[in-house]
């Protein structure tokens, strides 16, 4: 049976694509036969390969980690678009960190509570600072004040759709990384009310969550006095709620 054929079999949608870059890794016998049982097993495709393309770039992933999704790009775009030379950035719930490996920034700084995430992120991110925190509470206090780009996807999926999710993602990502509380927002509520101590005046805070979610995310940074929108990309499937911190505030 051919690796195409196996692949169709066991339910990958892109079998062609798949059998092309399990074939790329130029393992062959049982070495490939190790990587080939992994997928039909229902292990993602990046983890199994050890890596995945995000916005052009070929980023570290490993098993156990949540696997960058395209829909991410969104939130590296408007980072970016925000960031610069001079800017400070800080990637909360970073998992391997992606926004803060392809955004240009003169400080890049990136925590999770995950130390096999950030071991991937370290090698995603040799030029930044990695810290094992949940959210804000490990982080330096010399950051406090001075982040100018403030970024999270964090978890928005709420708990009991949580059975929904395609098995790569409910059986193979860790849980922390996937559940978002009762409607999906708890994290972002958390990350809104404690930005403000840590962003510069005039930054900005950006949080990847869903067009379902976005009112609630959009009226946490409200309560914590930012001024939030929304950008959405359909093309891509993103969505990302915006709070500018204003540049008066002490």
């Amino acid at each position: 049976m051919s690796l195409v054929t196996r692949l169709r079999a066991a339910g990958c949608v892109f079998a062609e694509d798949e059998a092309r870059l399990l074939l790329g890794t130029g393992l062959t016998g049982a070495a490939l036969e190790v990587l080939v049982l992994r997928r039909l097993s229902g292990e993602p495709l990046e983890t199994v390969l050890g890596w995945v393309d995000f916005a052009g770039h070929r980023l570290v992933v490993a098993p156990g980690v949540f696997v960058p999704r395209r829909r991410t790009e969104l939130l590296a775009r408007v980072a970016a678009s925000y960031a610069g030379p001079a800017s400070t950035l800080l990637e909360l719930c970073c998992g391997v960190a992606p926004v803060a490996a392809v955004v240009t920034a003169g400080e890049v700084h990136a925590s999770d509570v995950d130390p096999v995430a950030l071991e991937c992120a370290r090698r995603n991110v040799a030029h930044g600072s990695l810290h094992l925190s949940d959210l804000y509470d490990a982080l330096p206090d010399a950051l406090r004040g001075r982040v100018d780009v403030l970024v999270a996807n964090a978890p928005y999926v709420p708990t009991d759709r949580i059975a929904l999710m395609p098995p790569e993602a409910r059986d193979h990502e860790p849980a922390v990384a996937l559940d978002g509380g009762a409607d999906g927002v708890d994290l972002h509520r958390r990350i809104a009310a404690g930005a403000p101590a840590w962003l510069a005046p005039g930054g900005v805070l950006l949080v990847e969550t869903s067009p379902d979610q976005a009112p609630l995310t959009a009226t946490a940074m409200r309560d914590a006095g930012l001024d939030p929108r929304v950008e959405r990309d359909d093309e891509v499937g993103g969505c990302v709620a915006v709070g500018l911190r204003p540049a008066g505030t002490g």
